[in-house]
């Protein structure tokens, strides 16, 4: 029976109903001895009494059995859908380990439906990128990739790839032939098409990587500008602490806020200026850090104040970062105006006050995230997807230039390690490695 695995498929804590999903050649006969009922119909929802190992009445639940292979894994399945909570869940749990059923391990159902054919790795690693998606536009994006949309890309391109194999292959056996002009003519228009539609995928997929994994918003300033007002404001809570003291805050700290239907990862820096405080200057060096990994950076400046150095030292790292989307905030508009910014028409600008009205800069947010959002390209979901249609991109043009001076043995070479590449996004060639550490962070009972 250890070949029969099973797992709590929900969250653990207190909820209204908890599923604990059995998977394997067993799963039908325990079902049977954990329910007493003679028969079981296929995907018909059973309400029924569930019992332990000593025959006491643990819960009473729906119980769903799906018969191979028309289930998720491709092998039969029951799922007990019982009253949620910690304790009734795991005794059923325990119960049916009891009967020799082994504990699935972390992503091992969706490593039995690759393994079993019912999904492919793109389709499988959209199922685990959708658990934890961050907006609604990265649910569609992964959304079709379940459908195979993604799958149906690689299919294309493989048979791209392989069609121009084919004809360098034939070419090979007749190598006193020229190759006519046509046939090269095609090959390399195939290879050009092939890798601009490559090129188009990889950066609107690292345009767009914050709809998956949540934009990063990274607040700068001068000391005492604001920022930690501004995200209490946004958080609607006093997370970071607030004075008049220049550099209390002297490290970074993220929260998560929703913005329209995105959540943002929101992080307020350090006051940025020259300070020989030696932790101050630590977090100062971990603020800059931050901003080059945001998706967004919102500059801050403080309208009651004039000009000077440090809001210039501001001004020079803004015009450093190249293709970061940067809002520049004036806060303190409440108060009198003091403070004159010169040649910053390139940036967006909003006027806010952390401490009255900031609904201007959440719109602008907002906006900006659902354009970036817009667009029907394909997107790539992982680094693991990126990297496999870049070593594509580099194999297919260190193809090309064999290719042109007729050395096909080296360019067949070349166009196969393409193949091979692009082909490893759904169905890699030698995979145990590759899927024992990629269905690893799975969660439990997916």
């Amino acid at each position: 029976m250890h070949n029969t695995i099973a797992a709590i498929a929900t969250a653990h804590g207190v909820s209204s109903i908890s599923i604990i999903r059995v998977s394997g050649e067993a799963a039908l006969s325990v079902a049977h001895k954990i329910s007493k009922r003679e028969t079981i119909t296929p995907r018909y929802a059973h309400l029924t009494s569930l019992y332990n190992a000593d025959d006491n009445l643990v819960d009473q639940a729906i119980m769903i059995y799906f018969a191979a292979p028309y289930s998720f894994t491709g092998e039969e399945i029951v799922e007990f859908q019982c009253h949620g909570g910690m304790i009734v869940a795991q005794e059923i749990l325990d119960t049916i380990l009891s009967f020799g059923v082994r504990l699935a391990e972390p992503g091992e159902f969706s490593k039995r439906a690759f393994l079993n054919g019912k999904i492919d790795l793109s389709e499988a690693e959209a199922i685990s990128k959708l658990i934890e998606a961050k907006s609604v536009d990265a649910a569609k994006i992964l959304a079709k990739q379940m459908k195979g949309e993604l799958k149906i890309f690689v299919e294309e391109s493989r048979e791209a790839l392989l069609r121009s194999l084919a004809y360098s292959e034939v070419m090979i056996d007749y190598a006193e032939e020229d190759i006519p002009d046509d046939i090269m003519q095609s090959i390399v228009a195939q290879l050009d098409a092939l890798t601009q539609k490559i090129e188009q995928i990889v950066d609107a997929s690292h345009r767009r990587r914050g709809l998956i994994e949540g934009f990063k918003v990274a607040i700068v300033g001068k000391p005492n500008v604001g920022k930690s007002s501004l995200l209490n404001a946004l958080l609607s809570y006093d997370r970071a602490i607030v004075s008049d003291i220049a550099g209390t805050t002297r490290d970074t700290i993220e929260e998560q806020v929703r913005i329209g239907s995105h959540m943002i990862r929101l992080v307020d820096t350090a006051g940025i200026r020259d300070s020989e405080d030696t932790i101050e200057k630590i977090g100062i060096e971990r603020s800059l850090s931050s901003i080059e990994d945001a998706d967004v950076v919102v500059a801050l400046f403080d309208l009651s104040r004039p000009f000077d150095e440090e809001d210039a030292k501001i001004v020079s790292i803004l015009k450093s970062l190249q293709e970061k989307h940067i809002i520049v905030a004036l806060n303190k508009t409440d108060l009198e105006r003091k403070l004159v910014l010169e040649h910053m028409e390139a940036y967006d600008t909003v006027e806010v006050s952390a401490k009255k009205a900031f609904v201007k800069l959440t719109e602008k947010l907002e906006k900006l995230f659902d354009t970036i959002g817009e667009g029907e390209e394909l997107m790539l979901i992982s680094a693991r997807q990126i990297e496999a249609v870049q070593q594509a991109k580099k194999s297919i043009l260190e193809a090309k230039e064999p290719l042109l001076n007729g050395e096909l043995e080296f360019f067949s070479y070349h166009l196969q390690e393409a193949v091979k590449a692009i082909s490893s996004i759904s169905k890699p060639y030698d995979n145990e490695e590759i899927l024992d550490k990629m269905f690893g962070e799975f969660c439990l009972g997916k």
